[in-house]
């Protein structure tokens, strides 16, 4: 499953300068990386403003205030990251360090039971959670995790995945861009799984993940799956087999490529982000899709149409793009559906147009009146 952009939410928070804890200045630039990956095309695709950032939060309400409003926003899938230090208080419950926090009055952190009561309360239909998160008072670049850390954190109904795993540590290594799992999860993101799965499902993701920090000698993360959002990607797999040479036919096991669902489309932002997949599960190039196309649509119409930002105000072009890249005629017909959804959708919340004022037209001017009118502007003629 593909989430559409425009349904999703996502809130990245990170603590890196503290007043009584150790620095983590690589969980800087694990936000700064997270949210432009999660932005990109070839990645979620995400708005720009549906992809909050709350870095080195002054207090419990300010992360609140942003969880909160995403959590009703969402419509799809609410994914929620947090990187910095954990804390542990005597109940074993887990709090999220903030900058004024300290190791011995854990209260002064974020509890996580309050990110939970927020995404709970939520309208998502699929919620992802990501902590790259530490116990504090460990030296310069360690931060460690509890046996209990991901049994607490787990939600109903949500994918959790966790750095810490239940007899190592979680790394921030002195001198690296980011801390170690973060780190390793961007260049997931990035460049895909090599002879993995064509979409990065969040269990390809954690396998994959466990397999090449444990050959690095790194912590092992954890995961928690309540449903099938196991099964939820967060991009296409950029190392998936390529697609055939420009201007030649289509994989022989085109029918075995996963194709945008479009029950999944809710918005027109997730339309266009499912166009974008298609042409790259089709494998094809652009000029390639109007080669197979016959000429219907040219290559820059393809790139038009997939670099819109409204519906298509007409459906001759998409089905075409949709069968030269190779989708089933009865898929094309679903995507049709959507279509037509969605334009019942936007026509119910456009504003009807006004009715153009009534000219009222101005009484004719007499002969008597007209002369006067004249000759109040040339003058009287004088006497002779």
């Amino acid at each position: 499953m593909l989430p559409d952009p425009g349904a999703s939410r996502a809130v990245l928070i990170g603590s890196s300068h503290f007043d009584h804890l150790e620095q983590l200045p690589a969980v800087v630039g694990n936000l700064a990386a997270l949210a432009e990956t999660f932005c990109h095309s070839t990645s979620w695709g995400l708005p720009p403003e549906n992809c909050v950032v709350v870095s080195n939060p002054a207090s419990n309400d300010e992360v609140m205030t942003e969880l909160r409003l995403a959590a009703k926003q969402a419509r799809d899938t609410l994914l929620v990251y947090y990187a910095g230090h954990g804390l542990i208080d005597l109940q074993n419950a887990l709090q999220l360090a903030l900058p004024k926090s300290h190791k011995q009055r854990v209260e002064s952190g974020l509890p996580y039971d309050y990110l939970r009561q927020a995404v709970l309360g939520g309208k998502s239909e699929r919620q992802v959670i990501v902590l790259d998160c530490c116990f504090g008072g460990m030296a310069l670049g360690v931060m460690a995790g509890t046996p209990e850390l991901v049994d607490q954190a787990a939600v109903e109904g949500s994918y959790l995945l966790a750095a810490a795993s239940e007899t190592s540590y979680a790394l921030a290594p002195p001198g690296e861009t980011y801390t170690a799992f973060t780190g390793e999860l961007l260049e997931v993101l990035r460049t895909g799984i090599p002879d993995g799965p064509e979409l990065l499902e969040l269990d390809a993701v954690y396998r994959h993940l466990r397999l090449t920090l444990g050959a690095k000698q790194r912590p092992i993360p954890q995961a928690r799956n309540r449903n099938t959002s196991a099964r939820l990607a967060l991009g296409r797999n950029l190392a998936f087999l390529p697609g055939p040479p420009v201007g030649t036919s289509a994989s022989p096991n085109m029918d075995l490529r996963t194709w945008t669902s479009a029950e999944d489309i809710r918005t027109v932002q997730g339309f266009v982000a499912a166009l974008q997949n298609v042409r790259q599960a089709s494998g094809l190039s652009q000029k390639a899709v109007s080669y197979r196309s016959g000429g219907r649509i040219s290559g820059s119409g393809v790139s038009k149409l997939l670099t819109r930002e409204t519906l298509p105000s007409t459906w001759t072009a998409v089905p075409t793009f949709l069968s030269a890249c190779g989708m089933p005629a009865e898929q094309v017909e679903q995507w049709h559906a959507a279509w037509t959804r969605l334009r019942a959708e936007q026509a119910s919340t456009t504003p009807a147009a006004q009715p153009p004022e009534r000219q009222i037209p101005k009484p004719a001017v007499g002969a008597r009146g007209a002369w006067r009118k004249l000759t109040s502007r040339i003058g009287r003629p004088k006497p002779r």
